[in-house]
Parts: C-alpha cells; sequence; structure tokens
C-alpha cells in the first residue's frame, strides 16, 4: 500500500484542491507509516514471545507457539531490527527538525515586529514564515524593494496563510512519515507542493486575484536566496508549477482521486486488522495449552 501510495499521491496531488490534497496526504502517510510500523512489530513479537522470560510473563506455551507460528525466527528478527532502525531514525528526526524550529523562533522572536510582521534590513530579497507563539512573517528589506504594493500583500497573504493553518506541522508529520517509511517520501514532497499551493490559494483569496500572486511569487522566486530550515517559504518548491496552477482555473475536487485515497487507507486498516486477529490467535491458542499442562499438573 505503500509502495501504491507513493506512485499515486505525486499524479493526485496535482489533481486535487490544494487544501483537500494536503488533508488526504497528511492523513495517508500516517495512516501508512503507521500500519507499517505495526505490522513489523507484530511479527517480531512472534519470535519475542517465543523467550521463556517473556512467554512467563504472558503465561502461554513456547513449544506450541513455535510450532503454530507461521513466521520463521529470520524474517522475525529482520522485522525486530527494521523497527528499533525506525525508533532510532524517527526520534534523530524528530529532534534535529524540532531543533531546526526552535532555532529558527529563537533568531526571529527578538527582531522588531509591528504584529505578526518583521522586517529586517537586508539586501537580499527573502520571505518566510516562522510558527511559534507568536507566529512571525519575516521580510526583508531586500524583498519590499523588489516587490509593489499588491505584490507585497500577496506575499504576506501567502506567508500568514502558512501560520493561520499550522502548515509547519503538515510539512513536520509528512517529513517523519517518510523517516518511518522510505517508501512514502515521494509523499512527502507531493504533501509539501500541495502545502505551498494551499497558501498559494489562500493568498488569492485574500488579494482577490490569483494572477496577482503567481506575479509576486515568480519575482520574489526569482530573486530570493533559499530561505532557512525550517521556514516555510512563498519560493519554495516546485514555483513554475506553481505559478502554472494559479494562472489555471481553480481546481474542483475529484471524487474519485478521493475515493483511491479512502480506499488505500482503509486497505491498510484491514491489513493490519487482519494480522492483529491472526496473531491474537496464535497467542491464545499457546496460552490455552499453557493453561491445560498446568491445570494436568496440579492434579
Amino acid at each position: 500500500m505503500s509502495a501504491v501510495l507513493a506512485v499515486v499521491a505525486p499524479w493526485a496531488g496535482r489533481r486535487m484542491p490544494p487544501r483537500a490534497g494536503a488533508w488526504a496526504m497528511v492523513c495517508a502517510a500516517t495512516v501508512a507509516a503507521g500500519t507499517w510500523v505495526t505490522e513489523l512489530a507484530i511479527l517480531a513479537f512472534t519470535a519475542i514471545g517465543q523467550v521463556p522470560l517473556v512467554a512467563a510473563q504472558g503465561a502461554w506455551s513456547v513449544r506450541v507457539l513455535a510450532a503454530e507460528d507461521p513466521v520463521s525466527r529470520n524474517v522475525a528478527a529482520v522485522c525486530a531490527a527494521v523497527v528499533l532502525l525506525v525508533v532510532v531514525s524517527l526520534t534523530v528526526a524528530s529532534w534535529r527538525r524540532g531543533r531546526a524550529l526552535v532555532d529558527a523562533w529563537r533568531e526571529c522572536r527578538h527582531i522588531t515586529a509591528g504584529g505578526d510582521l518583521a522586517v529586517v534590513d537586508d539586501p537580499v530579497p527573502t520571505a518566510f514564515a516562522v510558527l511559534g507563539m507568536p507566529g512571525r512573517v519575516v521580510v526583508s528589506s531586500g524583498m519590499l524593494r523588489l516587490l509593489d504594493g499588491p505584490e507585497r500583500q500577496a506575499l504576506l497573504a501567502h506567508e500568514r496563510a502558512h501560520l493561520k493553518y499550522r502548515h509547519h506541522l503538515f510539512s513536520l508529520v509528512l517529513h517523519l512519515t517518510a523517516v518511518v517509511n522510505p517508501l512514502l517520501r515521494p509523499l512527502d514532497r507531493a504533501g509539501a507542493f500541495a502545502v505551498e499551493r494551499w497558501a498559494d490559494e489562500e493568498a488569492g483569496a485574500v488579494v482577490g486575484d490569483r494572477r496577482l500572486v503567481a506575479r509576486a511569487i515568480a519575482r520574489a522566486a526569482l530573486a530570493s536566496s533559499r530561505a532557512k530550515q525550517a521556514a516555510l517559504s512563498a519560493t519554495g518548491g516546485p514555483v513554475p508549477q506553481r505559478v502554472q496552477a494559479l494562472l489555471a482555473p481553480p481546481l474542483r475536487s475529484p471524487n474519485g482521486v478521493m475515493a483511491a485515497f479512502a480506499v488505500l487507507m482503509a486497505a491498510c486498516c484491514v491489513s493490519l486488522a487482519v494480522t492483529a486477529h491472526d496473531t491474537e490467535r496464535l497467542f491464545e491458542a499457546a496460552m490455552h495449552a499453557h493453561t491445560t499442562a498446568t491445570q494436568l499438573r496440579t492434579r
């Protein structure tokens, strides 16, 4: 299912309204990553449950569990190693991304701001949103000089949309699910594009002119330097595709694409439910054998 999502998501994301696409991809990535690592843990536990000390705590028969277990020891050991690797990778990635967000907020919190807008005296054209309490839109004097009045309004509306809808959290979830399951990396990239498109469309609604937003983004991207890591910028993602999308009519949500995402997520959940049910029956049989043997010994 993760492999199918990796193929389908980039194609589907460009055919859905960006807000719906971002939500669909975050939900699908979360379900796929969660079921993936849970399935691995269940498979690994079939071997861990055969350790006498563990079996004694669970009150099941090691002999029956070993005889009935359809998972070989080698496969279970590989699953356990992968789960351990996932836990370590997820911890490291969470720490790095969280540290980057905190560092960006600390660096920007001392900048004098008027409301949520902070202007830095820098000739390099830059604009980005920093999540925090409160969040900040940081823009350089070089960027303000580059754009005219309406274009500035469009650019700031884009960055404020990132703060309003907590797009940093969408990006964080997509990044961590790709760490958990590397097959989901295309979904991470497609979701990041959908988040930028979502902010583009929100900016278009605020200024009432999607072509103005396209022009502002294009001019900013041509002159902008790379924004800070962990900060969402109007010049992020594939700008030519974003401009092209803004110049085209707004997309309508195709029911077929939404249904495809729903079917894939349901398939992941059903797969996990079947695995959990089979594993529960396996351990119930081992526990029943242990209980029966214990009763016979007491007699």
